[in-house]
């Protein structure tokens, strides 16, 4: 009868050489740091490193972009419902903002604050008829809702100004155009930080477990005592809220609004777009998107000029994105990361080797002894 060690290797064994999970998080967490300080770095400091008032105000544009899928990121990526239609809340908030000043001759500032919270209270009994629908009828619900504010907005001459638009007061009427980028720049900053701020917080609060279950399952989550009605609602209210904020901004900002440009549908697409692009369910996943969308799109209206071909050349740049990554470019590039250290963290040893390490071991410690 052959010896055990004479036998042939017949099995696999896997062996983990990893190190301890706590030092592996510690240095995640360090990563992630030093990320945000340099992104807040580089952010900060954009004004003063463009090289024209141009560039300076494609940031802008960038900025209101992530703010805006920042915004639908409440609805559509806590609860997985995908609304074409946040462009209404977009136009309504700018509108809104001009309206209040024009009319009540109120400050730019107070007006922006105010049109937001009317845009909020607007979205209640909104939300409540959406959100009776799911899926494919959500999605024409939104649509149809952006559509009736397009006509609204285009047929009311006497008060919006129609086709013509409407011009918004500046709230710096003193200052130079680029001084003027630089200011609201670092404001869209501001309400960008906060948008994220409070994404984060329900993030890891019970509430933002609820909202997750009910993008998982949410016949499940209702079966097991979620108020699922009650929560999707609260969460297209402050996806209204924000979207808003960062129209109201916009409109004291560019100065003029015409509303086949602040109710279009390809304004929403871009927010859902940009949302997906980056990742929905990262924190920074709509701002990544905000980023690569925003700035194909001024390159490509550079090179293209007000032909439509920056347009196809934008969505061919997201198919590639959506048909290789799918769940994002942060979940796919952690993804590889952390694929990658699991490949240098495991080797296979077979069982013959395994063996081999054992015998020489003993030999070892049986050499050892017979020296003493």
């Amino acid at each position: 009868m052959p010896s055990v060690s004479s036998r042939e290797p017949i099995a696999t064994e896997t062996v983990v050489i990893a190190p301890p999970a706590p030092t592996r998080r510690r240095s995640t967490t360090w990563i992630k740091l030093a990320a945000l300080i340099i992104g807040a770095a580089l952010i900060l400091s954009f004004p003063t490193i463009a090289p024209n008032p141009y560039i300076l105000s494609a940031g802008v544009v960038i900025l209101n972009y992530a703010v805006l899928s920042t915004g639908w990121n409440f609805m559509g990526g806590f609860t997985g419902y995908i609304s074409l239609g946040h462009a209404a809340y977009f136009g309504l908030g700018a509108y809104g903002t001009a309206l209040l000043i024009k009319y009540l001759a109120l400050p730019g500032f107070v007006a922006w604050v105010l049109a937001a919270l009317l845009v909020a209270v607007i979205a209640i009994p909104i939300g409540i008829a959406a959100l009776r629908v799911r899926g494919a009828s959500f999605v024409i619900v939104s649509i149809a809702f952006v559509l009736i504010m397009l006509l609204v907005f285009q047929s009311w001459r006497e008060v919006t100004g129609g086709s013509e638009g409407l011009n918004v007061p500046r709230p710096f009427p003193g200052m130079l155009r680029p001084e003027h980028h630089r200011v609201f720049f670092y404001l869209f900053v501001a309400l960008l930080a906060f948008a994220l701020l409070v994404w984060w917080i329900i993030d890891r609060s019970k509430f933002g477990t609820a909202l997750k279950s009910i993008r998982e399952d949410e016949d499940k989550a209702q079966s097991l005592g979620v108020p699922t009605t009650r929560y999707k609602l609260i969460a297209y209210i402050l996806s209204a809220l924000f979207v808003s904020l960062g129209g109201g901004l916009y409109a004291l900002w560019f100065g003029d609004l015409d509303p086949i440009f602040q109710f279009s549908i390809l304004i929403g697409s871009y927010m859902v777009l940009m949302a997906l692009l980056g990742g929905v369910r990262n924190l920074f996943g709509p701002l990544l998107g905000a980023v690569v969308v925003g700035v194909a799109l001024e390159y490509f209206k550079l090179e293209f000029g007000d032909t439509q071909f920056h347009l196809i050349a934008t969505g061919i740049l997201l198919g590639i994105v959506v048909l290789f990554m799918p769940d994002g470019v942060i979940p796919a590039v952690r993804n590889l990361v952390t694929r990658k250290s699991d490949q240098a963290s495991i080797r296979e040893v077979t069982a013959g080797e395994l063996l081999e390490q054992n015998e020489k071991r003993t030999a070892d410690a049986a050499a050892k002894e017979t020296s003493a």
